[in-house]
């Protein structure tokens, strides 16, 4: 057990005992390669499938960890939560899964093949302005009328724990890596794979990719405190959220540097993973390659792994279709 305060830090037993609890639920998603990006970037690249996962997100593990925790009296109520798609859709599929109700906040503005996704699960939508007070105001709300667990999207100990599974898997399906890259916005999943690979493979360097115009964790990690923004906008809908103290203290502790790229790097990653990878993606999971792109000297000679962290995405607006 780790404590800092008052509040619970998830240890390596957490994660270990979550990869356990969640294990009928979620898929050991595979590795894939691509030699030409490997040429392009002349690093050897690695990419964790997570979009492959049954609701399309890496975040099936938290919620499941979260979901399947409860004892029966807290799961009679259901749980709730606050989310732009995402941990919404993997919530209400793992509430789904042990037959308890779901109810969820997300903005107006959220993708449409992430609201379908939830409502196929049976989640139960409440919509609100698209930033953070509407959000957290909106969920007060909610979970004042229903009375369901709070499973926050990051900030949450089982979550980073469940999430922290994927880095476990990784490593198990490589011959180790030098650094793992993951996207950022309240830093669920950089926070458990730091947890993982702190203990697991220390030597790994863990690397945040963040869009620029959703940069808070960028500006957080150099001034050394969290700054938040309210309403970021970027084509990386999955990164709008901002850092909170559990996933700040893996960031501030664990993480080597965090790199940033625009909306159209990220959407010129995005149709090169397409491409190449042959798969669905999101624009968030592209951030990743997006940054190795654009700093090709970091990365270069190295082996990097890359969390390809979800695939719903509206295949009627895709970004380049509209791109200048």
């Amino acid at each position: 057990m780790m404590t800092e305060g008052d509040m619970y830090i998830p240890t390596y037993e957490d994660m270990l005992d979550a990869h356990k609890r969640i294990e009928p639920y979620i898929r050991r998603t595979p590795v894939r390669v691509s030699d030409y990006l490997n040429e392009l970037t002349g690093a050897q690249l690695f990419f964790k499938c997570e979009n492959f996962q049954e609701p399309g997100a890496f975040k099936v593990r938290g919620a499941a960890n979260a979901v399947f925790g409860l004892n029966e009296d807290q799961a009679k109520k259901g749980v709730a939560t606050h989310s732009s798609g995402n941990h919404a859709s993997c919530l209400s599929y793992a509430a789904m899964r042990r037959g308890i109700p779901c109810n969820v906040v997300m903005p107006r503005t959220a993708p449409q093949a992430k609201k379908d996704t939830v409502r196929r699960y049976g989640g139960n939508i409440t919509e609100c302005d698209p930033s953070t007070s509407s959000r957290e105001a909106t969920f007060a709300q909610v979970q004042a009328a229903t009375g369901g667990d709070f499973v926050h999207p990051y900030n949450d100990p089982r979550v980073i724990a469940g999430q922290g599974t994927c880095a476990k898997e990784f490593m198990e399906q490589t011959d180790g890596m030098d650094m793992v890259v993951a996207p950022i916005g309240g830093g669920g999943m950089i926070s458990g794979t730091c947890l993982t690979l702190s203990t697991l493979a220390p030597q790994t360097q863990v690397i945040a990719a963040e869009p620029e115009q959703a940069d808070d964790a960028y500006r957080s990690f150099k001034a050394g405190h969290i700054i938040a923004d309210d309403a970021p906008k970027t084509i990386a809908d999955g990164l709008l959220v901002p850092l909170k103290e559990r996933t700040w203290h893996f960031v501030s502790t664990y993480v080597s540097e965090i790199y940033t790229a625009s909306d159209q790097e990220i959407i010129d990653a995005m149709k090169l993973t397409w491409k190449h990878l042959r798969i669905v993606m999101e624009p968030s999971s592209a951030v990743p390659l997006a940054v190795i792109l654009k700093n090709p000297d970091a990365f270069r000679g190295k082996r990097v792994g890359l969390i390809i962290t979800g695939g719903n995405v509206d295949l009627d607006k895709l970004p380049w279709l509209n791109a200048a």
